[in-house]
Order: C-alpha cells, then sequence, then structure tokens
C-alpha cells in the first residue's frame, strides 16, 4: 500500500476524535494528524476485533490533547476528509470502535459524512 493512501486512511480514523477533542497551542497541520495516526491504517482497513495497536491508541490521544480550540478541530476534520476522499477500503466501523478501543470519550460518530463546519 502507498505511504500516502495510508496517511490518508489513518487521517479518516480520528476525524471525529479531533474534532470533539480539545486543541492545544497553534493551529493543528495535516502533517501531524498523518505521522499521529498512521500506525491505525492497518486496523481500520480489516474486521479487526482484537484491540487497536498501542501506537494508534497513542496518536488518537496526542490528537485529541492537541484539539483545544474550535478552530483547530475544524481544521483537522477538513484535513482527515480531504485525505480520506480517495480512499475507498476503510471498515468505518472497525474506525468507529477506536475510540472505546483507545478508552478516549467523544460525543459524536466517527463517520465520513460529518460536516466540519458544525465541529464545536
Amino acid at each position: 500500500m502507498p505511504r500516502s493512501m495510508s496517511l490518508k486512511l489513518a487521517c479518516v480514523v480520528v476525524l471525529c476524535l479531533l474534532v470533539g477533542a480539545p486543541l492545544a497551542q497553534g493551529a493543528i497541520s495535516c502533517v501531524q494528524v498523518k505521522y499521529s495516526l498512521l500506525p491505525c491504517v492497518g486496523y481500520v482497513r480489516g474486521n479487526n476485533a482484537g484491540p487497536a495497536p498501542p501506537d494508534c491508541c497513542k496518536g488518537i490521544r496526542s490528537l485529541k490533547s492537541a484539539a483545544r480550540r474550535r478552530l483547530d478541530r475544524q481544521a483537522a476534520c477538513k484535513c482527515i476528509k480531504s485525505l480520506a476522499a480517495d480512499i475507498s477500503d476503510i471498515n468505518y466501523s472497525v474506525a468507529a470502535g477506536l475510540p472505546g478501543q483507545c478508552k478516549v470519550h467523544i460525543p459524536y460518530k466517527i463517520s465520513p459524512s460529518i460536516d466540519c463546519k458544525r465541529v464545536k
């Protein structure tokens, strides 16, 4: 699998995690999102019933803690949607289970149809 596709897929996994998460100092970059979520790629491409990879959860928690301001969460959401637009093999049921697997609370459903403008 090409690296750019892997990065895009990983970014989709945490789309909503970033959206409802608190954001840190300054804007979150697409590069930060890509590299934080790269360890999640293999997990969301299958029907994984096992635990999420520890590095995936670490990346998710890192992005959540980096997302404190609304505008930053919206920017991250847009970045993830853009990166994920070309990927057709994401298992959204598995992706939706990542917050629980990683013990990260988010108040929304992980979905490719989320409206980033409505992210609070």
